[in-house]
């Protein structure tokens, strides 16, 4: 552990980072220890994206560890973001380093100088915060497979007395992924705690692969959306967070996922968590977009504001597209909230649009926005006479941008009684408004 007494002592100009020379390095840890808490910040996030950036490690990331270390110490008020900055830069994946190059490589530098100094920063596991104490446990985790012996024993030590007497259920969820990682196989799926039980079934279904016992399957419907008071979730290994790993896990079975995401949907949708896992299952897996749908009427009454419900409206439009014949009851939900007088009605109107449902085309005229003709122009071609003079209408009125490009080429569908557009064309061509999008306008055929 150094000091920044002793940044002097390294190099930082015959290193690199993400934007060439490191020599910026020094001045960025001396910020950690300022008054200034927005320079503070600032700092912080500058490391996050020199010395550690997308994922990626340099030269210069090693030789920082021991003074990340020593403010995470003495730092004011730096403790978490320090704890994390040292587990995302020594983060690496399982059998990595075992590999013939991984010896020569910055990941193990970072991983050695992390194992030197953790001694010193196994208290953190007792810091009375919370998020300090989950944040020393993701440092932990990434270096579990590398903690020479002795290091290795204090830190599997502390991280049971977490995992037993811990008075937070997150934070003892956490000690069980931990003590996974030094190779202790624990599954206490009857854990009295929704949290432990939760991250013991993610582990055992890791494990297993798909299909899922049907006992795990019952932990992740139960206890999948149980609300943790913290915000803090931060990211393990690959820099995912749990929350994230269990939805890619039911993802991989999308019978399960959809069977998980409905019972989450009925429970309240909590964060919208059963409508994103919904969407996962329809993005990877073809042929489940009916269902996926189904739950997204379902999960639209636990929309939480307007900005959810917006998100929501967009998400059945993408996939409602590809259904031949959507069912009733969704065109119905989406006809009568695109009748709204909110900002949730364009959303609605649009997906409504999407679905081909005839009535779409009445409200489309009655609120006429360049996104919403294009969509149904493609759609509703047959409706020429009717979209085509309202088309001509914008376009006359000066749209630009990608107003003026959407209702050029809300014309295309119309063929041949495109043609009555043609001066608002030629008009597009010569004030050079959307005229890439004019000039590439199929000629209309006689």
């Amino acid at each position: 552990m150094r000091s920044p007494a002793e940044l002097d002592d390294v190099r930082w100009s015959d290193l690199t980072h993400a934007y060439g020379s490191a020599e910026d390095v020094p001045e960025l840890i001396r910020a950690l220890y300022e008054d200034d808490e927005e320079a503070a910040d600032e700092a912080v996030y500058e490391l996050y994206g020199n010395i550690h950036h997308q994922g990626t490690i340099y030269q210069a990331s090693a030789p920082a560890v021991p003074f990340l270390a020593h403010a995470a110490l003495h730092a004011p008020g730096r403790r978490e973001d320090m704890l994390m900055l040292l587990a995302v830069l020594a983060d690496h994946g399982p059998g990595l380093a075992e590999s013939p190059h991984w010896p020569d490589s910055d990941v193990a530098a970072v991983c050695a100088e992390l194992c030197a100094v953790l001694p010193a920063l196994l208290p953190c596991l007792e810091d009375p915060e919370r998020g300090v104490r989950r944040a020393a446990l993701r440092m932990v985790a990434t270096v579990a497979d590398v903690l020479p012996d002795g290091p290795r024993a204090l830190a599997v030590e502390q991280v049971e007395a977490l995992y037993t007497d811990d008075p937070v259920p997150a934070v003892r969820a956490d000690a069980l992924i931990v003590l996974n990682r030094f190779g202790r196989t624990l599954e206490p799926l009857d854990s009295p705690l929704p949290e432990v039980r939760l991250a013991a079934a993610q582990l055992a279904a890791e494990r297993s692969g798909p299909p899922y016992a049907p006992e795990l399957v019952e932990i992740f419907a139960e206890d999948g959306t149980e609300p943790d008071p913290g915000d803090d979730d931060f990211p393990w290994s690959d820099t995912t967070t749990q929350e994230q790993r269990l939805t890619d896990l039911l993802t991989q079975d999308p019978d399960v996922g959809l069977t998980v995401a409905a019972r989450w949907i009925g429970a309240g949708d909590f964060g919208s968590q059963g409508s994103w896992l919904a969407e996962g299952i329809a993005a990877s897996w073809r042929d489940k977009e009916r269902e996926v749908l189904s739950l997204s009427l379902a999960a639209l009454p636990h929309a939480r504001d307007t900005a959810a419900l917006r998100t929501r409206f967009r998400v059945i439009g993408h996939w409602i597209d590809l259904l031949p014949e959507p069912d009733a009851d969704l065109r119905n939900a989406l006809h009568r909230h695109a009748g709204a007088e909110d900002e949730t009605a364009e959303p609605a109107l649009l997906a409504l649009t999407h679905s081909r449902d005839p009535r779409a085309v009445d409200l489309v005229l009655e609120r006429p926005t360049a996104r919403l003709l294009e969509a149904a122009a493609q759609r509703f071609p047959e409706a020429a006479d009717r979209l085509i003079p309202v088309i001509r209408r914008e376009l006359a009125a000066g749209a630009t941008g990608n107003d003026g490009i959407a209702l050029v080429r809300a014309l295309d569908p119309f063929g041949a009684e495109a043609r009555a557009a043609e001066p608002e064309l030629i008009d597009c061509l010569r004030t050079r408004r959307a005229a890439i999008a004019a000039a590439r306008l199929p000629a209309p055929t006689a």
